[in-house]
């Protein structure tokens, strides 16, 4: 496999371990509003290539046909195999940013918010009704045609689900239908990286990736403990996705390998 990298601070640990396995790579840099990368990769087989940095790499591999690239995923709120595990998955509801200011009531109520495709046009979170409506009247004086890519648009659709308590939460990573590697990164409201996990949760989140095993040959998924149980919370790009406290080599070596499988 042809390793692409964009310089990061997550990168460069990865870059660390691909250097450990002796396994090559190079470093780019991204042309803005473009995509053309800086240097131009010499590929020598555009069916073993994969990227890791920004989101917006995916333009750039869709563009030259490299494979696999960057794993392009589905937005995971449409996978009904998910839909009994997720988090506030019952009382979810879509909207798009457009209809905010019109049909989200003002009333004091927080919400979870985050974009519905996996595009990090905003990174999820909690939000007052008042906060979102702010944000959508702000996206909204903007000319659509002055609106760089990657950013909330008009038509960008979100999803609003009322908040829960969440008492840990994990990061995981799925190749090939295997866990590989995974990161504690949240007890309660502390932030916390540390590579371990509960058994349990282990055990639910190659559950997850066992009922859907169509959804993408990599992916991340996050999980988390609630006061009701294990509950899925999202999935996201493999190749932009925040490292945490994982285990590099493990996730090194099963990329690497992918385009023998």
């Amino acid at each position: 496999m042809q390793w692409l990298l964009q310089k990061f601070e997550d990168t460069h640990k990865l870059a660390e371990a691909l250097d450990r396995l002796k396994i090559p790579y190079t470093w780019h840099k991204v042309l803005p509003f473009v995509g053309d990368l800086i240097p131009e990769p010499v590929v020598s087989d555009p069916d073993a290539i994969v990227m890791f940095g920004s989101y917006a790499l995916w333009r750039y591999a869709q563009d030259k046909q490299l494979n696999p690239g960057v794993f392009k995923l589905r937005p995971f709120v449409h996978e009904t195999a998910w839909h009994p595990f997720l988090l506030n998955g019952s009382d979810a509801f879509f909207i798009a940013l457009r209809e905010i200011p019109e049909k989200l009531a003002d009333d004091g109520k927080d919400w979870f918010l985050r974009p519905v495709d996996d595009s990090k046009e905003v990174a999820g979170g909690v939000k007052s009704a008042t906060e979102i409506t702010r944000l959508a009247e702000k996206v909204l004086l903007l000319d659509e045609a002055e609106i760089p890519n990657g950013s909330l648009r008009h038509d960008t659709l979100l999803m609003l689900t009322r908040p829960a308590r969440i008492l840990k939460e994990w990061r995981l990573w799925a190749v090939c239908g295997k866990i590989v590697t995974y990161s504690l990164y949240k007890e309660g409201f502390r932030v916390v990286y540390r590579h371990e996990i509960d058994d349990d949760a282990l055990e639910f989140a190659q559950h997850m990736v066992d009922v859907n095993p169509d959804y993408s040959p990599a992916y991340v998924l996050d999980i988390c403990r609630t006061e009701e149980g294990l509950k899925m919370l999202e999935t996201n790009c493999i190749n932009a996705a925040g490292f945490y406290a994982a285990d590099l080599m493990k996730l090194a070596s099963a990329i690497d390998e992918f385009s023998t499988i």
